[in-house]
């Protein structure tokens, strides 16, 4: 049985860049019902007992009412762990990768921000490593890096319920304001 993972950080934490109302929805809400939805359906099925990776790879093109709640549901917590109140600077070795995959850390944030900026409809702005390269890719809807042959390192949600509360249809403002909040040790952290 998975459970809502608790928030690392007092809600109010971010504003105004995010504020408590949104994440009494965003989590409280939204990532709740996935892990709701995601027990629910797990009852009656064969992968009850493997782990959320295992569930993922699973289910993926076979069982998108258990695939979409268990990949949100890791995207949402790897979204809440990207997340930091004093936000910071890469450590040595990631800031090496950076400068070597994107020429600086101001060319990495400008197309970061160019791909969830961009991205149509929902999904979620990924940075990860895949042969041993930082590459940036987007992800529709509930559709994870979980389950490949990556490494996640940062995630930005770029669904609606994300920023709407604050930031209306802004969602430039939003990703903008992202980069103050990126809890660096972590991303640093899965480089392993």
């Amino acid at each position: 049985m998975f459970e809502l993972p608790e928030l690392a950080f007092e809600k109010d934490s971010f504003a105004p860049w995010t504020s408590a109302e949104t994440f009494d929805y965003h989590h409280g809400k939204h990532h709740a019902g996935y892990v709701k939805k995601l027990n629910a359906a797990l009852e009656d099925s064969d992968l009850a007992g493997y782990s959320l990776k295992e569930v993922i790879a699973a289910s993926r093109g076979e069982n998108n009412k258990i695939f979409n709640s268990a990949a949100q549901h890791f995207n949402h917590s790897f979204f809440w762990n990207c997340l930091s109140v004093d936000g910071g600077a890469p450590g040595p070795k990631l800031a090496e990768m950076i400068d070597r995959d994107f020429e600086s850390l101001a060319s990495f944030k400008e197309q970061f921000s160019a791909l969830a900026a961009t991205h149509f409809g929902s999904g979620w702005a990924w940075l990860i490593v895949e042969n041993d390269k930082l590459v940036l890719r987007g992800y529709h809807d509930a559709d994870t890096p979980a389950d490949g042959d990556v490494t996640p390192l940062l995630t930005l949600d770029v669904w609606e319920h994300a920023y709407y509360i604050d930031h209306r249809n802004n969602r430039a403002g939003f990703i903008e304001g992202f980069w103050a909040h990126v809890n660096w040790g972590f991303v640093e952290e899965q480089l392993g």
